[in-house]
């Protein structure tokens, strides 16, 4: 999970000594120290395997592509392209994900040959059949959320504090989130999400970490479990690349249906 750092975060109590902020909302403050472990990437690369499993325990495997750049002004830029299977092969999502409002999303269906927009009224719906969700998959900005603390917790061995993510966006299709953070390498271990009635929608769980350029922590597999349908969808990363020299022109809508 990617969360950004930005200190005037509208509904978050605040005080100032000597000029520097002091953060009372300890909620706010571990989200905060997760984000700034994670800056200054700059732009990276990796493959990916996404498996679909419906309830029944059959599975179809999609084979992607991931870039991603990271944000300065604004939030995270991605884009994700489909290599197999042949139903699938050359469709191309892009996500601007902004700190504030909307993020500006597009899918390029090349059977049709256009560029989609991808409607905020619509984030809650599937990506590409899985269980993510068009708003699961854009980078999740610190200002499109209030924070909660609720508890110190073990989860699988591991010391964590357990942090309630409120959407601050009521298009949303949470209610909540509440997320597992590692205590000593704040990083995500597990997140669940509550749809809008607060009833557990699905679980998110991040496994196989491993570190790169001695700084950045990156999960090999995300699994998410809907507990609704009983359907899985897993992600499995590979060929992790760091400093590719991506730039703002290789996430343009203008040239989403060239991508190869």
């Amino acid at each position: 999970m990617r969360i950004f750092f930005a200190i005037l975060t509208a509904g978050l109590a605040s005080s100032f000594v000597m000029g520097t902020p002091v953060l009372a909302n300890k909620g706010l403050e571990i989200a905060t120290e997760v984000i700034q472990r994670d800056e200054g990437w700059g732009d990276t690369s990796s493959k990916m395997t996404m498996i679909l499993k419906d309830k029944y325990g059959q599975s179809t495997q999609r084979s992607l592509r991931n870039k991603s750049l990271e944000g300065s002004m604004e939030g995270d830029k991605s884009l994700v392209i489909f290599d197999t299977p042949g139903d699938v092969r050359g469709t191309a999502f892009l996500s601007h994900t902004k700190k504030t409002g909307s993020d500006d999303q597009w899918l390029y269906l090349p059977a049709l040959k256009r560029v989609k927009r991808i409607a905020s009224s619509n984030k809650a719906g599937p990506f590409m059949g899985s269980e993510f969700s068009f708003e699961d998959i854009a980078s999740q900005e610190i200002e499109k959320y209030t924070y909660k603390y609720l508890s110190d917790e073990k989860y699988n061995g591991v010391d964590c504090f357990v942090v309630e993510y409120d959407p601050v966006d009521r298009k949303s299709g949470y209610s909540i989130q509440k997320t597992w953070i590692d205590q000593s390498k704040y990083i995500v271990l597990k997140t669940e999400y509550y749809d809008r009635k607060k009833s557990l929608l699905k679980t998110l769980t991040f496994d196989g970490y491993k570190k790169y350029d001695g700084k950045f922590w990156r999960a090999d597999t995300f699994l998410m479990i809907n507990h609704q349908t009983g359907k899985e969808t897993e992600l499995q990363y590979e060929n992790w690349v760091f400093g590719t020299g991506l730039s703002e022109k290789d996430f343009n809508k203008s040239t989403l249906k060239k991508v190869k």
